[in-house]
Formats: structure tokens, C-alpha cells, sequence
């Protein structure tokens, strides 16, 4: 039988005045990523005070497993996430408890996540004690977000996801209100890579061109026709997008130079798609310069798939949400083109992320990845409760389903 939901909340409450104090140290401490020592630590000693036993990952971050194993219940566990790392940006709130590291601060509402989930953890801990808790869960708190391709990738090496079933996550959102979630089936995030593309020939004067290899009229022609080559080559719905940021070439208006390269960034909102990019990106770009005597290199990096939330968990925070911040707590969100690595989780095993409101109601909207970021701190109480209570729920036995609801 589901603990109810009354009871998660007042838990929750009671820990309030701890989880804010603990989300202001980490956030006059920030680390960057693989840097984590501290925040590490510190979530350690608090879930070892709680009676838990954190498994250290190497470097820096860390699991933890709360209830039975999948040996005693037949289940997979329920794994819950959080990434613990800072942003290489100036804080510029002038809060009491505002970084007091130069050039770094928690711009992305990390602190709130790891506070969260620690919260999270410390209610279902004390609810496993009272023999409540059906299926075991495992808390991840994980380093390096903010580096692609992700620290998401060391933690799964490490085999954070041994014996997990499904997989949940919060985001802030400085554009919902406090006490509200935003949530969305399928893609949430975007796929964002990296691509450069240099293009190399014989130089020359720019009277006579048809001696040279033109390196900068090839360089045109990629800028304006890959893209366009990209939108035949792949699904128009999958979102593909192709955009230059830079370009470099020459330095006088009369000589044609001997190198130059474009820089840009590929999105893309489905993980089909983003998987064929690129072949097809490559295959494109060799095509477009083929008449013009060029070489060409093309570095393609990698960064993260886009997050795409399953149906299944997608329903689970929502019907989490409703229980514990109310029934009109839950709204659509849009589809961000931003990266996320949680979405390596989600190539492994189901799971869903949503986005948690952080602004008071009726006052101003942030955005995130600025050094002026403030968040309305009720935002750790209710994300807490709603992962805890998300655990709760997909971690009660269906008939046939190893995983929970």
C-alpha cells in the first residue's frame, strides 16, 4: 500500500529549514565540474547521519541505495538524479550567501536539484524505516553536467543504472512559478553538437580564381547549402538545425587564402535524427565543395542526445505533482533547444524529467546560466516532495510490471 501523500509533505516540511540551509552552503561553495570535492562530501555526511551507506564514484559524486534490493522484491529499483556542479559565471545577486568562489556560481539551479534530491532521499530513508517503502531506490548524485559530453556518461560506466528500472529528474525553471511543474512527453531538450569545418586549397590572386582552389567561395556555399541539405536529408519534424557562429578566412580584400573554417552548432530534437546527422552532415558538406578543388576536414563533437521523456514516467511526476503541490500544479512545457545529459539515462531505461517552477509568483523572471539568477527557495521543499513521492509511485507493484507503475 502507497504511503500517502499527506505524509511525504509533512516530512518535508519539517526538513525545510535543514534544506535551505544546506542548498545556501552549496551555493556560496560552488564547484565546477569533475571539481565536486566538497558538495560530494558534504551530501555524504548528511546521508550517512540519516543511516544510509553512499557509494563514493570516482572523482567526485555519488550514489546511494535506500530500501530492499531487487533480490528481495523481484523489482528494479527507482533511480532518482540530481547534477551537483557550478557554471564558470560571475554571481552578481549580492545575496548574503552569494558564491564566494570569483567566477563561479550555481547559475543553473544545481544547488536546488542536489538539495532537492538529498530532501528526497532523507524522506524515503526515514520511510523505509517504518517499513513503508516497496521498492528500493537509488539516489544519483552526479558531477560534471556542464561539460560535454556530460558527467552523465562516467556515472553510467560506473554502473549507476545496474538493476534500475526507471529514472527521474528535475530541472529549475525561472519561467514557472513556484509550486508548479512543467512537463512534456516525448522531447523536452535538444541534441547540441559541435561543427567545424575547415576547407584548405591552393591560394592565390583574386584575378585569377580559376588557378586557385577558393577556399572562401567554398565556404560560402557550406554555410548557405548544408543546412538546406540537411533539411531534405532529414525528417523536417526531428527539429534539425544547422546554425554558423563563426567564420574565419583571408585578410586582404585581394588574395584568396590557403585555409579557412566555419564553426557552428547542430540541434536536434529527436534522437533518431541526431544519430544520422552526422553521416549525413559529413556526406553534405564533402558534396557541396566537390566542384571547387578544395580539401575539406569536418569535426563533428558530439555532445549530448536530446531528453525524451517517456509517456509512462511522464504520467508518474505528473500524478506526483498533483498530490503533493495540487491539482492545478502541473502545465506543458515548451521544447527547449538547450542541452541536457540526462538524456544518457534515457538511452539506457525509461524515465522522465520536469521542470520546477522557481519564481515567486508575480515577480520577476530569471533565465538561467546568468550570474543574476535568484530562485524562490520554496522550490527545494516542493521538489523534494515530488520526487520522493514520484519514487513512491513508480515504485508500486503493478501485476507484470517489474518496474512499478
Amino acid at each position: 500500500m502507497i504511503v500517502d501523500a499527506t505524509r511525504v509533505t509533512q516530512l518535508v516540511d519539517t526538513l525545510q529549514p535543514e534544506l535551505v540551509e544546506v542548498r545556501r552552503d552549496i551555493h556560496a561553495h560552488p564547484e565546477l565540474g569533475r571539481t565536486e570535492q566538497r558538495t560530494t562530501h558534504l551530501i555524504a555526511d548528511r546521508l550517512r547521519l540519516a543511516g544510509l551507506a553512499p557509494r563514493m564514484l570516482a572523482g567526485t559524486g555519488l550514489t546511494c541505495d535506500i530500501g530492499p534490493s531487487s533480490v528481495e522484491t523481484g523489482r528494479r529499483r527507482i533511480a532518482l538524479r540530481a547534477d551537483i556542479d557550478a557554471l564558470p559565471v560571475q554571481e552578481t545577486t549580492g545575496l548574503p550567501y552569494a558564491s564566494t568562489v570569483h567566477g563561479v556560481a550555481h547559475a543553473c539551479g544545481h544547488d536546488v536539484h542536489t538539495t532537492a534530491l538529498l530532501g528526497a532521499g532523507l524522506v524515503l530513508a526515514e520511510l523505509h524505516a517504518a517499513g513503508a517503502l516497496q521498492t528500493g531506490v537509488r539516489l544519483v548524485f552526479q558531477p560534471a553536467e556542464e561539460v560535454q559530453p556530460g558527467g552523465a556518461l562516467d556515472v553510467l560506466n560506473q554502473g549507476a543504472l545496474d538493476g534500475v528500472g526507471r529514472i527521474f529528474a528535475l530541472h529549475c525553471d525561472p519561467k514557472v512559478d513556484v509550486g508548479r511543474i512543467g512537463t512534456r512527453i516525448g522531447p523536452i531538450t535538444s541534441a547540441s553538437d559541435e561543427v567545424t569545418v575547415i576547407v584548405t586549397g591552393q591560394g592565390g590572386h583574386t584575378s585569377r580564381p580559376h588557378l586557385t582552389g577558393d577556399v572562401v567561395y567554398a565556404l560560402g556555399q557550406v554555410i548557405t547549402q548544408v543546412p538546406a541539405v540537411l533539411g531534405r536529408r532529414l525528417d523536417p519534424r526531428s527539429g534539425v538545425n544547422l546554425t554558423w557562429g563563426a567564420v574565419q578566412a583571408g585578410s586582404a580584400h585581394n588574395a584568396i587564402p590557403a585555409s579557412g573554417s566555419v564553426r557552428g552548432t547542430l540541434r536536434c530534437l529527436d534522437v533518431r535524427a541526431w544519430e544520422r546527422a552526422s553521416q549525413v552532415v559529413h556526406e553534405a558538406v564533402e558534396q557541396v565543395v566537390a566542384p571547387y578543388g578544395v580539401e575539406v576536414e569536418v569535426r563533428h563533437q558530439r555532445g549530448v542526445p536530446p531528453v525524451e521523456n517517456d509517456e509512462r514516467a511522464t504520467a508518474v511526476l505528473e500524478a506526483a505533482a498533483r498530490d503533493v503541490l495540487g491539482e492545478d500544479s502541473v502545465q506543458l512545457t515548451e521544447q527547449s533547444l538547450g542541452g541536457e545529459d540526462f538524456a544518457w539515462y534515457l538511452t539506457k531505461v525509461p524515465g522522465a524529467m520536469a521542470r520546477l517552477g522557481t519564481r515567486t509568483p508575480g515577480g520577476r523572471t530569471y533565465d538561467i546560466h546568468q550570474g543574476d539568477l535568484v530562485v524562490d527557495e520554496r522550490a527545494i521543499g516542493a521538489g523534494a516532495a515530488l520526487l520522493a513521492r514520484a519514487a513512491l509511485l513508480a515504485g508500486t507493484p503493478r501485476s507484470g510490471d517489474a518496474t512499478g507503475v
